[in-house]
């Protein structure tokens, strides 16, 4: 990296380092891993963290051994859905991490479980970041691991590329809301996917409608879904439709994720399986 380096590579022409894709690395404590899964959004608020902690509760509840890469550096979220405070642990010469276990078996890395306090701001550039996120694919000991769920931040920037070069990606879930501007967000993600020729393995569409609990009538506050339109027009099969729900709000904010009901991810997790 150049000492006059602004961490832009977009208006920069060099030829450092910071600019050369990572190689994916299978070591001594990733090389259990058996599936890696990367849950992307186009923009951010649409409900990823969710779903990457429902498919992980779904995972495991169907007897498999789940863990969930938290990669949103700058946002995470993870612990505080699974009630994780503990800080991680390493061996003695701080060389391997290990991952935080939830009530029913699930492991969890994320950088809240490496902070003093949650509530701690990360004032990082993006490739401090992308580091970060390599370490915890690297140096982390998953163990015996079936399906990993890779949290990705927002977006398709510098940590989404170093999620999709540095690990062995099997397949990518978009979470989107049902709004306008849905097609084009979603394309972004999907034209990104193939430019890594990693498969979209399907969609989730979070806030798709509320169901009133007096009269049972479904209402779309953001008008009505288009996803189906935008998965047939990229030949992806699989779309799960997930409601407002003021229960999962108040479950993940207890720290309680692993109570949900995800069934309504059952098309999806049976097109991660294969």
């Amino acid at each position: 990296m150049s000492e006059n380096c602004s961490g832009s590579c977009s208006s920069c022409s060099s030829d450092c380092e910071s600019r050369k894709g990572p190689q994916i690395v299978r070591n001594a404590n990733n090389g259990k891993v058996k599936k890696v899964i990367a849950v992307v959004s186009g923009k951010g608020g649409v409900g990823k963290s969710l779903v990457t902690s429902m498919l992980a509760v779904k995972a495991n509840k169907e007897g498999k051994k789940a863990a969930i890469l938290d990669a949103d550096i700058t946002g995470p979220s993870i612990p505080k859905s699974f009630g994780l405070t503990e800080r991680v642990t390493c061996n003695e010469d701080g060389t391997v991490m290990y991952p935080e276990t939830s009530k029913k078996g699930i492991k969890v890395m994320s950088l809240n479980l490496l902070m003093e306090k949650e509530t701690d701001p990360v004032i990082w550039r993006g490739p401090v970041i992308a580091g970060v996120v390599k370490q915890f694919w690297e140096d982390v000991d998953w163990d015996e691991t079936d399906c990993m769920f890779v949290d990705c931040p927002p977006g398709t920037g510098d940590v989404p590329l170093t999620v999709f070069q540095s690990m062995p990606i099997d397949g990518i879930i978009i979470v989107t809301s049902p709004q306008d501007l849905v097609s084009m967000i979603v394309e972004k993600a999907i034209n990104m996917a193939k430019l890594m020729n990693i498969p979209v393995l399907g969609i989730v569409e979070n806030m798709s409608y509320f169901k009133c609990p007096d009269c049972g009538n479904i209402h779309y506050i953001y008008g009505k879904s288009k996803i189906d339109e935008v998965a047939a027009a990229n030949d992806i099969k699989t779309v799960a439709k997930l409601p407002m729900d003021a229960k999962v709000a108040e479950l993940v904010d207890s720290g309680k994720a692993e109570e949900l009901d995800v069934t309504a991810l059952d098309e999806i997790f049976n097109a991660i399986m294969g």
